[in-house]
């Protein structure tokens, strides 16, 4: 799009609307501004741009709640009756009530005169009030497009029709449905595109800002992908070696399996937090309030009885990965299964039943010496889709949203099932380079991913995609 100055947007309304929550799902900054349930948050006007290219595109205004629009209006029609609704705005700004009483609703209405048009954010949730029309009332007086936006419109206490009706009452007809904590598949372009109709001598700028929005939320989700791909490599690659008199030992075998455990477990937490960076949020942002329990509810053991038995139900029913799991022709040792402890005579018979023949007594002499764990398959898959599940959680999740994320287990067929089933089966080859195994965050400036391990990430980052389809 060609560069043109930035639109200059008020997110006006009444206490507590949801202003702020809505500016920070639109320009994804979790930390902008002050989300609270305490009315009356924002005091200040304050500003924060939208960026396209590196470019402001759009400026938006937050402005504090209207409080007393009531006896605003009373104030206002003592003045000249013959004066415009914008004049009188005016002369209410140079008086002295405008420092004073109405201090909180003159610093919108004087941001209000200095905009090309603004969001009214509603509360649908709300009564249909007296005060609401005073306040619809005050915005129009200012002479500027007025979009409303309907917020809050799932939930069960919604009276969206009777607020649709009050706004159609002051000639609002054009309205935006989007809810600033869990927003509509595609109600950002919505939100540009009917603002667009206000403005028409901006169209062409409001539709470019909705395209690069379409872009960045498509590379969002390739680079998730990608992430996602990079995790399952990693931890396909993991491979450790103890000989056979360790192995025998109760408590040092026991030990290798817990720290290999740890070692998946900070691999995909590591995984989660790049994946909340990519979309906007943040750990440690429940003391804000948007993310009250990303930490801790995205904590999945891996490795319980209860996600292997699920794990392998699904892979079982038509998505099946692969053969024996751990066992690997180049090396001649056996992997143990961390979720069941599958017993070394069970993966040898596995190696010579499937036709290795020579090579699998070749294993059995070899595995006299050596014992290899690995990460099985049912842990692979059990891993993936659940940072494929959190990915389409975020994907819908507004940036001031302060309920825990509500995700579901993945239904037999669905698309995050069938596209981690393939990509764990396109990672097999991870298996034989253990070199390809990430080396943490501390050595990580060490360690340089080879062109191979980079060329299977992005084949598996390929097909993870179709889990979002629709």
């Amino acid at each position: 799009m060609t560069q043109e100055a930035a639109i200059r947007i008020a997110v006006v309304g009444h206490t507590n609307a949801g202003k702020t929550s809505l500016l920070r799902t639109l320009t994804r900054r979790v930390n902008f501004g002050e989300v609270s349930q305490r009315p009356g948050t924002t005091r200040h006007v304050e500003s924060v741009d939208l960026d396209v290219n590196g470019e402001a595109a759009v400026r938006f205004f937050d402005t504090p709640g209207l409080e007393d629009a009531v006896a605003l209006r009373e104030h206002l029609a003592g003045f000249d009756a013959g004066a415009t609704p914008p004049e009188r705005i005016r002369q209410f700004l140079q008086g002295p009530e405008a420092n004073g009483v109405f201090e909180q609703e003159a610093k919108v209405l004087r941001t209000m005169l200095d905009i090309d048009a603004a969001f009214l954010v509603i509360d649908v949730r709300e009564p249909v009030l007296p005060k609401f029309r005073d306040e619809i009332e005050l915005l129009n007086s200012c002479a500027r497009p007025v979009l409303p936006v309907l917020n809050f419109v799932r939930d069960a206490a919604s009276r969206e029709p009777a607020w649709k009706e009050l706004l159609s009452a002051y000639g609002l007809h054009v309205q935006v449905r989007f809810d600033a904590a869990a927003p509509f598949v595609g109600a950002e372009r919505d939100l540009y595109n009917d603002l667009a109709t206000l403005l028409r001598e901006r169209r062409d700028h409001l539709r470019g800002v909705a395209d690069f929005l379409d872009t960045e939320a498509a590379e969002r989700r390739r680079s998730a992908c990608t992430r996602i791909a990079a995790l399952l490599v990693d931890a396909a690659a993991i491979r450790r070696t103890v000989s056979a008199t360790e192995f025998s030992d109760a408590a040092r075998r026991e030990a290798l399996v817990a720290a290999l455990r740890k070692t998946v477990f900070d691999k995909a937490q590591r995984c989660t937090d790049d994946l909340l960076a990519l979309y906007g949020f943040r750990q440690g942002d429940a003391d804000e309030a948007p993310l009250q329990a990303i930490e801790g509810r995205w904590t999945l053991d891996f490795f319980s009885p209860e996600a292997m038995k699920d794990a392998g139900l699904r892979l079982g029913k038509g998505a099946f990965i692969g053969a024996a799991v751990g066992v690997v022709a180049d090396l001649a040792v056996a992997g143990i299964s961390l979720g069941a402890g599958a017993a070394l005579g069970g993966a040898i018979g596995g190696a010579v039943s499937q036709g290795w023949g020579p090579l699998g007594r070749k294993l059995a002499n070899k595995l006299r010496d050596v014992h290899e764990v690995t990460v099985e398959d049912g842990v692979l898959f059990t891993l993936v889709a659940w940072q494929l599940k959190l990915t389409q959680a975020l994907e819908q999740r507004g940036h001031a949203a302060t309920q825990r994320i509500a995700t579901e287990t993945p239904e037999d067929g669905d698309s995050p099932t069938r596209a981690a089933a393939a990509a764990v089966r396109g990672a097999q080859p991870a298996r034989n380079h253990p070199e390809w195994e990430s080396t943490g965050v501390a050595t990580r400036s060490f360690w340089r991913p080879s062109p191979q391990r980079e060329a299977l990430v992005a084949d598996l980052s390929r097909a993870l995609l179709p889990a979002f389809e629709a």
